[in-house]
């Protein structure tokens, strides 16, 4: 069993690809190409975590258009980290959790790692090198060395692993806050 990650979808959501410059003429191309990509990468007995922000816009109303394609999503189990813009339609999907926050283990020392559809400043086991799994942003922000961005924007529209994850960390830069929030804190 895999995990993999992910953020700020927007199935159906037009404006996302204005708004976010993303490569597409239509929110149905969007879908197609988000959809491809996660059967693509997520086996059937791996985990996907979505870190906020499933779906939006007029088409995430319909509670039977939502359905069918959280029913198109691949994997095992399908977490559902809760983002500002998951609203009844998303919320009330038969996700194998649904959580404001949540603690993941995962990776080479299988720390316990942080996902939040925010960035965060610091979190529960920072100061021991984990790290914090956030969207929201979308290509805004690709985060710190110690807190890294996961939505689809800067991902090329696919699911990731935790080994990217830390590949990416590592060429972040360091928070310029770090150490007043955190002194002392290894990176």
């Amino acid at each position: 069993m895999k995990k993999w990650y992910t953020a700020d979808t927007h199935f159906g959501h037009k404006n996302i690809i204005n708004h976010c410059n993303r490569p597409f003429e239509s929110a149905d191309e969007m879908d197609a190409v988000l959809l491809k990509n996660l059967r693509e990468a997520v086996g059937p007995e791996d985990q996907l975590w979505i870190i906020g922000d499933f779906a939006f816009g007029r088409k995430a109303k319909n509670k039977e258009w939502v359905r069918s394609i959280f029913d198109q999503l691949p994997g095992a189990e399908k977490h559902l980290v809760v983002g500002n813009h998951d609203k009844d339609s998303v919320l009330e999907l038969p996700w194998t959790s649904i959580t404001d926050t949540a603690a993941v283990q995962d990776g080479s020392e299988k720390k316990w790692h942080t996902l939040y559809h925010y960035p965060l400043i610091t979190w529960n086991n920072a100061r021991r090198g984990s790290l914090n799994l956030f969207g929201h942003v979308h290509n805004n922000w690709p985060g710190s060395r110690n807190s890294v961005n996961v939505g689809v924007d800067l991902w090329d529209f696919k699911p990731v692993q935790f080994s990217e994850i830390e590949k990416r960390a590592a060429t972040l830069p360091i928070n310029p806050i770090w150490a007043t929030v955190e002194p002392g804190a290894v990176l």
